[in-house]
């Protein structure tokens, strides 16, 4: 693990002058070469360095600053995908598979180590869940805008949530997208469906979040966003946190997590009848950087952490590890419009269960 091999910058102005530095969680420097950015909420922590003749309040923009590959040009054959990475592996001599009834450990069952069954199937295109949750089709506007009427939708998260935003604007062209002269990548975007009384926002989680120029005062961290929704019936909220934070020690995420299970536990407190809906890491195309930055190895280790924090909560789980492991399609970062689909249905599904279906979904 190496922390610093992904790096940011922030841009710091005043009047025509103007500075960089570079930025991080950590930063191996004196407290007098520093501006601290912690947050005195949630204690997350933020530093960049000093900017020689501006002061710490100049700061104006967050972005990705680059990535240190720390490889050697021959080692890069090591990652191929299509060659060495993501390839099947065909049977030696028979395509047949033997199925033997799992054996628990006597001391510690398996299940507590890893999760060896899968959470659902595909059937004729459609996702089937195997924990009871009935899942329906929602394959036109009307369906949709009857299912959302009058009800509030926030999304947290990465691209991976703004990409559910994005699927919600395409598909349904009663949502229209309202012009907040924001960032297309960072956000926040809102869209309204006037005539059904329907809201869909869309923000960024807070840094290490690899956007290009995000504005400071669009910096927020989820924790702090939850502590100012009210919540209620009418109010559905979905977090999906787990991309940008792959290149960090697990402390990282788990204090991020931690900040955001603690959040929704008030969420729930104040307003019981609110829905959480937690979207859970995928498996993607890998490349040499996203091999380095972001490979399976690493989310599949920052999902475990995740299901770990939220379990027992009354949350519900979008399985996105086992939608897209399942599919047919190649893995994506962001998963093909098949599989959003999907999870979209999962998500409506939650919002709008017939009063018999009242099992809940757990991480």
């Amino acid at each position: 693990m190496q922390p610093h091999r992904i790096y940011f910058k922030s841009l710091f102005r005043s009047g025509s002058l103007t500075e960089t530095t570079t930025c991080n969680v950590y930063i191996n420097a004196s407290q007098q070469q520093l501006c601290n950015y912690t947050d005195l909420h949630t204690g997350e922590q933020w530093f960049c360095y000093k900017p020689k003749k501006l002061s710490c309040d100049a700061r104006v923009t967050h972005a990705t600053g680059g990535f240190k590959k720390n490889i050697k040009r021959q080692e890069e054959m090591l990652f191929q995908s299509g060659i060495n990475m993501k390839v099947s592996i065909p049977p030696a001599n028979h395509p047949n598979i033997s199925v033997l009834p799992r054996v628990e450990d006597q001391t510690r069952g398996i299940g507590d180590i890893v999760r060896t069954e899968p959470s659902g199937y595909y059937y004729g295109g459609a996702w089937r869940p195997l924990d009871g949750t009935k899942v329906h089709q929602f394959n036109s506007s009307t369906a949709v805008s009857q299912c959302l009427r009058g009800k509030g939708l926030h999304l947290f998260g990465d691209s991976t949530i703004r990409q559910w935003f994005e699927y919600f604007i395409a598909s349904f062209p009663g949502l229209k997208k309202f012009d907040l002269h924001s960032s297309k990548q960072a956000g926040p975007l809102m869209a309204l469906d006037y005539p059904n009384n329907i809201l869909v926002t869309y923000r960024c989680h807070g840094p290490p979040i690899r956007f290009a120029n995000v504005p400071v005062t669009q910096l927020r961290y989820i924790a702090n966003e939850l502590d100012h929704i009210d919540g209620g019936p009418n109010t559905v909220v979905v977090i999906g946190v787990w991309s940008h934070f792959s290149t960090f020690t697990a402390d990282v995420y788990i204090q991020r997590l931690q900040n955001i299970r603690k959040a929704v536990v008030r969420l729930l407190s104040r307003a019981p009848r609110t829905l959480v809906v937690i979207r859970t890491a995928n498996p993607k195309a890998l490349t040499v950087y996203e091999t380095l930055t972001n490979s399976d190895w690493y989310s599949i280790q920052g999902d475990k952490l995740l299901r770990a924090v939220f379990k027992g909560l009354d949350v519900h789980l979008v399985d996105a590890w086992d939608m897209v492991l399942a599919h047919q399609l190649p893995h994506n970062l962001h998963p093909q419009p098949p599989i959003i689909k999907n999870m979209i249905d999962v998500l409506l599904s939650y919002i709008c269960r017939p009063p018999t279906d009242q099992t809940r979904g757990n991480p």
